[in-house]
């Protein structure tokens, strides 16, 4: 029998784990992101990031790092549209990006080397702690939902319960660790997710760079809603992790697993840290505020009018008020 939070990380980073080959996203692959919706989610991280360096916050040297890269494409959308918008800060830049599977870093270099050549610096880091710098402009989009988590529950007789799995099998005993049974309280969680490694990764971070600007996009929201939020997709089905009859033995390792990221938390973790510039917002809020609608208005006098309507009805999806656009949510931090 092991804690939920070591099924969790076994079934996402473990050997043959879901993470460690390469997975398809969008419509051939298990769920979308705002990254396979849509190129002018990154355009809009890249005017950010140019605003910051104008601003006189981050030097025109800054390194941009991404934290979990997956195929690249993140980061290669960043990277045309500074090219569109900036192009001489491409002279300056650095990117880096923080991935712990090396066939990944590779699928990486070759598709950051096809697209862009020599033009680019790019550096690997397999994991935070090797991040040395003295500036940055950080993303981490969807990995905060990828931490492992614990499963706690209330029973009737008020006692918190932690989840252990043993054969692909759930079940609750009393949680005897008094670090989990304090942050319950604190945050008044009395059901769902619980992952206190947020904490150490912040800590790693802010020690490791000096200056940085560190933004987020995941899933969740400012409160818990004392409710299980995990949940289990395949090709675009999403079964909730306590669902009757769920083959978890079928699902382990082949399908992705996520929940809600606590973002309360996520930005008490920074405050221990001494950073007090924190914002929270939405995606729909955030990308707007990035200036994603003059993105569009550059492309709109730039291409015809079906490529205009094609890549708005894409930017739509991104903003949209009853999906990804409000229940994504962004920190944008300073240091």
């Amino acid at each position: 029998m092991i804690k939920f939070s070591d099924y969790f990380n076994d079934w996402l980073y473990g050997q043959d784990a879901y993470y460690s080959n390469y997975k398809q996203i969008g419509k051939d692959g298990d769920f979308f992101t705002s990254v396979s919706t849509s190129p002018f989610f990154g355009g809009s991280i890249a005017k950010k990031i140019i605003d910051s360096i104008e601003s006189g916050f981050l030097p025109n040297n800054t390194t941009i790092l991404e934290i979990g890269a997956h195929h690249g494409y993140l980061l290669a959308d960043i990277i045309q549209f500074i090219y569109t918008l900036k192009p001489k800060l491409l002279e300056t830049l650095d990117f880096a990006i923080v991935e712990r599977f090396s066939n990944l870093q590779e699928q990486q270099k070759k598709y950051l080397n096809d697209s862009f050549g020599d033009v680019i610096k790019l550096k690997h880091y397999d994991d935070i702690n090797e991040v040395k710098l003295q500036n940055a402009y950080v993303l981490a989009n969807e990995i905060f939902d990828a931490f492992a988590c614990e499963l706690v529950y209330t029973n009737k007789e008020n006692t918190l319960q932690q989840a252990f799995v043993s054969n692909n099998k759930i079940e609750f005993i009393d949680c005897i660790e008094e670090d989990i049974i304090n942050h319950c309280k604190k945050y008044s969680i009395t059901k769902g997710e619980v992952a206190l490694s947020y904490k150490d990764f912040v800590k790693t971070l802010c020690e490791n760079i000096d200056t940085f600007e560190f933004l987020t996009f995941d899933y969740g929201d400012r409160y818990p809603r004392n409710d299980f939020s995990t949940r289990v997709y395949e090709k675009h089905n999403v079964y909730p992790i306590f669902e009757d009859n769920l083959p978890l033995e079928k699902l382990f390792k082949n399908s992705d697993i996520t929940y809600d990221v606590h973002f309360n938390y996520l930005s008490d973790c920074f405050k221990e840290n001494g950073i007090t510039q924190i914002k929270f917002n939405t995606q729909l809020k955030s990308l707007v505020e990035f200036g994603i609608l003059d993105l569009l208005e550059i492309l709109k006098a730039n291409v015809n009018e079906n490529e205009y309507l094609r890549q708005t009805q894409n930017v739509k999806v991104l903003l949209e008020p009853t999906g990804m656009g409000d229940r994504f949510k962004t920190l944008n931090i300073r240091k």
